[in-house]
């Protein structure tokens, strides 16, 4: 009756049913805080972010800087939607690609990919670049099941193996962690470890292309939800407008990669700041009329923020799951039940990692949380560190993928579903968790069983 399994099981069956995704987390997350015994209080105020007796608690602020982006991203979205320049690129990708739908996919993975390592902008070109492609993988008849392991793909296995942008930060992390808990490695080498956890990720991949969802699948034409049709002027040429929402957009990605090149770091604020930049600058060159103003931003809101308090208030989820101390005893469980079973061991720490991922919704968070645990126990099993490497990558990575709060899933859902037609439970979250954690939990095995 572990709070953090009782509580990942109960959101789990919400969200399957079809309940309301924000109150299924709410009272997943109160269920937990309960079982842990905790009074209404202290839940509420982990769960929104504060202070009592001297603990301070994060809360939905952990992902305040997350759900501005995707407000402001909206915006610009809708703002260049409104120019018909999104329209005009779908165009031209239709006369490259034709009707071969299946290796579209493939280069929507690739497109993906860049995001997280050359391009560190994460999941900022969805809103913008997926909608108003839609149109065009109707006419493929492209599964979006398939888009969507596509995307979530391009938005986890980047950051695992190449130690560039996102994957720097999170081989520091897994590093930095290690030597703190008395496992030195250097960040350099976490890349090797991580081979064969991206290789699982890989094969899935392209089975979901084209084994599990290679049969055409037939959409409606219908009008994107929210999204303003382009004047008459725009149809016809490429005008000044076309420019603006051009320059606008380059610009909002531009900041983000200079800032963060400056900074050195991840810099989450340089997100919402680039897509500020560029809304401003669509208005300068008219691309949004001065007169609309107000009206782009309500229809950002209105595109994005339903998604955007998602991750506010799974963000509060996360931080109730770890005041409740039940991730501790969790792993602390399973490691005594399989005794010094090493296949046992390596194999109920992936399971853990799993349902504590799911739970904290980001492998970014997960690592630190595992580690400490972890790596004392590696250390007295004889495990090296490349294996233990291998064995925390997969264990924070798996769940990522399938969660209902994940950006890693959320971010594909947003451009996906911009025309109502693709569900975020049954269209993305089950197919890349079913595509992504099983080889992950598979390769991560054989990786740290082997090395």
């Amino acid at each position: 009756m572990n709070p953090v399994v009782v509580s990942v099981v109960v959101l789990t069956a919400l969200c399957l049913l079809k309940f309301n995704i924000i109150i299924a987390i709410i009272l997943s997350a109160v269920l937990a805080g309960l079982m842990a015994g905790m009074d209404m209080n202290t839940i509420m105020i982990a769960f929104i972010g504060g202070e009592i007796d001297g603990v301070r608690y994060g809360g939905m602020a952990g992902s305040n800087q997350v759900a501005l982006s995707y407000i402001l991203l909206g915006a610009l979205a809708y703002g260049i939607s409104g120019t018909g320049l999104a329209a005009k690129f779908a165009d031209v990708l239709e006369r490259v690609f034709g009707k071969t739908g299946k290796w579209f996919v493939v280069i929507l993975a690739g497109v993906a990919s860049l995001s997280q390592n050359v391009i560190p902008i994460h999941i900022a070109f969805i809103p913008i670049l997926i909608p108003p492609l839609l149109y065009l993988m109707n006419r493929m008849k492209i599964d979006r099941r398939a888009a969507a392991c596509a995307l979530t793909y391009g938005l986890k296995a980047p950051y695992m193996l190449v130690p560039m942008g996102f994957g720097i930060i999170f081989h520091g992390i897994v590093s930095g962690n290690m030597t703190a808990n008395g496992m030195e490695i250097y960040a350099g080498e976490i890349w090797s470890a991580a081979i064969l956890p991206a290789i699982g990720m890989t094969v899935g991949l392209f089975v979901a292309i084209f084994i599990t969802y290679r049969k055409d699948r037939h959409y409606e034409d219908l009008p994107l939800i929210g999204m303003p049709e382009a004047d008459e002027e725009s149809k016809k040429g490429f005008t000044i407008r076309h420019w603006g929402a051009l320059v606008g957009a380059l610009a909002a990605f531009a900041t983000q990669m200079i800032l963060r090149f400056i900074t050195g770091t991840s810099a989450m604020w340089a997100l919402p700041l680039g897509a500020t930049i560029g809304i401003l600058i669509m208005v300068a060159t008219g691309a949004i009329r001065y007169k609309e103003f107000d009206k782009t931003l309500k229809g950002g809101i209105g595109l994005m923020g339903f998604i955007a308090f998602i991750m506010l208030v799974a963000s509060g989820y996360g931080s109730v799951m770890s005041a409740t101390g039940g991730v501790d005893s969790l792993v602390e469980w399973a490691l005594g039940v399989v005794g010094n079973n090493r296949l046992g061991a390596i194999i109920a720490m992936q399971f853990v990692g799993l349902l504590i991922t799911m739970g904290i919704g980001t492998s970014f968070g997960t690592i630190p949380i595992i580690a400490a645990i972890f790596v004392p126990f590696c250390l007295a099993m004889g495990f090296s560190p490349m294996a233990t490497a291998a064995l925390l990558i997969s264990a924070g990575v798996t769940g990522d993928a399938g969660t209902p709060a994940s950006d890693s899933t959320l971010g594909p859902t947003a451009g996906l579903a911009a025309d109502g037609q693709h569900d975020h439970i049954y269209d993305t979250c089950i197919p890349t968790f079913l595509h992504f954690n099983i080889p992950i939990i598979i390769m991560g095995t054989i990786a740290a069983y082997i090395l």
